[in-house]
């Protein structure tokens, strides 16, 4: 399942522009919104797509995605609807890498080997598994390995360079550095030191690296080409489906993808 992942990262090195990696909570507004805005995504230019798992606890999450999880878990949306919602995808022709960003509890209660099976059976690239140490990620990674998926490892600006060795040891798909010591969000500046802190990955890996956590503007995927293969958006992506009227938001959410990328599409 890596190969699509392999694929989409090389298109945009070859093609010498900066890829985005678009964040939607599965079920948010409803299951049925995000069947329609992956492939509007899709069709702007994504170069792949993070999945939200809803979760109860999300402590990684600012207060946007925090809200869109805990409407998306009201509304009754767990792991198997998320499992099934990319099944449906594939089966409608979505050919874009799709990760799941998450969660452990989630997982541990599935099964890990069951989910792994079932991900990569639905058509699942890989997954975010957002606090899950590298040191405890072994049964996670093994797992992941059998059934063909990326665990795709998540670095913070104050990781140390034995963390980051750790971290991106064995890793498949590439790597997703955290623009900033908190949670997400859309914010009006990147961090001064980021371009310190991806050059401290790269000395570690050949991976694409994405940077993400704060994205909310063209000027800041401009800034994160300069030294990062990817941006990723979450919680502008979130608010901008959230304001949109229920006909528009696929559209809607589209048109931001596509101002995002800009003409280096």
């Amino acid at each position: 399942m890596t190969k699509r992942l392999d694929t989409a990262f090389a298109r945009i090195r070859d093609e010498k522009r900066t890829g985005l990696v678009p964040y939607v909570t599965v079920g948010f507004p409803t299951v049925e919104d995000t069947l329609a805005i992956v492939p509007a995504i899709e069709a702007a230019g994504a170069v792949a797509l993070e999945l939200g798992v809803p979760y109860t606890d999300p402590l990684a999450d600012g207060p946007t995605i925090q809200a869109a999880s805990y409407r998306a878990v009201q509304a009754g949306v767990d792991a198997r609807v998320c499992i099934d919602l990319v099944a449906r995808l594939r089966e409608d022709g979505v050919k874009l890498p799709l990760l799941f960003m998450g969660y452990y509890n989630p997982i541990l209660s599935y099964g890990i080997d069951a989910y792994a099976r079932d991900c990569a059976a639905a058509g699942l690239d890989g997954m975010i598994v957002v606090d899950l140490p590298p040191e405890e990620s072994g049964p996670m990674r093994d797992a992941l390995e059998r059934h063909e998926l990326a665990l795709i490892p998540l670095l913070a600006p104050t990781s140390t360079d034995e963390r980051i060795e750790l971290g991106t040891r064995g890793a498949t798909g590439f790597v997703y550095c955290v623009s900033v010591a908190g949670v997400t969000g859309a914010r009006r500046e990147m961090a001064k030191d980021l371009p310190a802190f991806i050059g401290r990955v790269r000395a570690r890996t050949d991976l694409p690296i994405a940077v993400g956590f704060g994205v909310s503007e063209r000027r800041h995927v401009e800034a994160i080409g300069e030294y990062a293969d990817a941006a990723a958006v979450g919680s502008a992506l979130i608010d901008v489906i959230d304001s949109a009227p229920p006909s528009e938001r696929a559209a809607r959410a589209a048109a931001f993808v596509t101002a995002l990328i800009g003409d280096s599409r």
